[in-house]
């Protein structure tokens, strides 16, 4: 079994990213490439934040989607921090609660281009830890020019963040994120797909075993490169940290079918018969850490 964690898409909208470039995939074809490479489920993440896209979508589109194929999506919801009234003070706690009740498992992705400790920032995540919501967040090395939660190198204002919120799950995800997987990224690599051997003493490593709550949403040619740029790392890295450890795709378009769908899907199939990984890892980032943290079992 197999549930991505990580997919754009949207019902009704084609605008793209930019200029020429294809929309959103569909729920249907969604389901085509799901049914096509095995992957029995998808985490639809709302695309409500400006910096990453010009697509204007709402929470509730996704939980329509949720609604018209309850056994193929699973809704998250995505709330900005600047939301209604720009303020650190604002009461986020009845949003969230509003779209978990009508089925969002956990909230992101998180693209707002704001420092990892503003003020708004840390509201947000005060309210998610409180409802119990997990929360996807995207990484980035600078402000303006580019989407993401801003950070410096080395990542000390996220480790400030997930120490200071120990019940919030933290899903993990971007290319700035997963370079630190090696422990010789420097600040000309860490927004980047860095290659080759991995280092010993990688903050991803030494970060997920500080603290239990931030996971690794393996999603994207970042998470992807991660695990498979030093094959026999991967595998460790994997079975070391196989509770906090999920696959996904971030699929987001039709086109994506052959540039990001099944090459972590492959990576880890391989690992599984050729004995590299055992079952028990392979089955709990496939599917179980997903079950468990997004509580799909209930």
């Amino acid at each position: 079994m197999f549930i991505d964690i990580h997919i754009h898409i949207a019902r009704h909208s084609q605008i793209g990213w930019s200029p020429g470039t294809e929309g959103p995939a569909t729920p249907e074809q969604f389901i085509e490439m799901y049914d096509d490479v095995g992957i029995d489920a998808g985490v639809m993440l709302p695309l409500t934040i400006p910096e990453c896209n010009v697509l204007t979508q709402s929470n509730e589109e996704i939980l329509m989607i949720a609604e018209e194929y309850p056994d193929r999506f699973i809704p998250f919801c995505n709330i900005d921090p600047r939301l209604s009234c720009n303020s650190p003070e604002y009461d986020l706690g009845w949003v969230i609660e509003h779209y978990r009740e009508r089925g969002a498992r956990g909230l992101g992705e998180m693209t707002a281009n704001l420092w990892w400790d503003d003020p708004r920032v840390t509201n947000l995540f005060d309210y998610a830890e409180r409802c119990e919501m997990p929360l996807t967040f995207h990484v980035a090395t600078r402000e303006g020019g580019m989407y993401g939660l801003i950070d410096e190198f080395g990542l000390p204002r996220l480790e400030k963040q997930v120490a200071d919120h120990p019940d919030l799950i933290f899903l993990a995800h971007s290319n700035p994120w997963w370079s630190y997987i090696s422990g010789d990224v420097t600040e000309e690599t860490w927004g980047g797909y860095p290659k080759g051997p991995v280092v010993e003493g990688g903050r991803v490593p030494e970060l997920m075993h500080r603290y239990p709550n931030l996971c690794g949403d393996l999603s994207a040619g970042s998470g992807f490169n991660a695990v498979s740029r030093d094959p026999e790392f991967g595998y460790a890295f994997l079975e070391e940290f196989q509770d906090q450890l999920l696959f996904g795709t971030d699929v987001c378009r039709p086109s994506n079918r052959d540039d990001v769908l099944v090459n972590l899907k492959n990576f880890l199939e391989d690992a599984l018969a050729q004995g590299e990984i055992s079952r028990e890892t392979f089955d709990k980032v496939t599917h179980g850490n997903a079950q468990r943290i997004l509580k799909l079992e209930e």
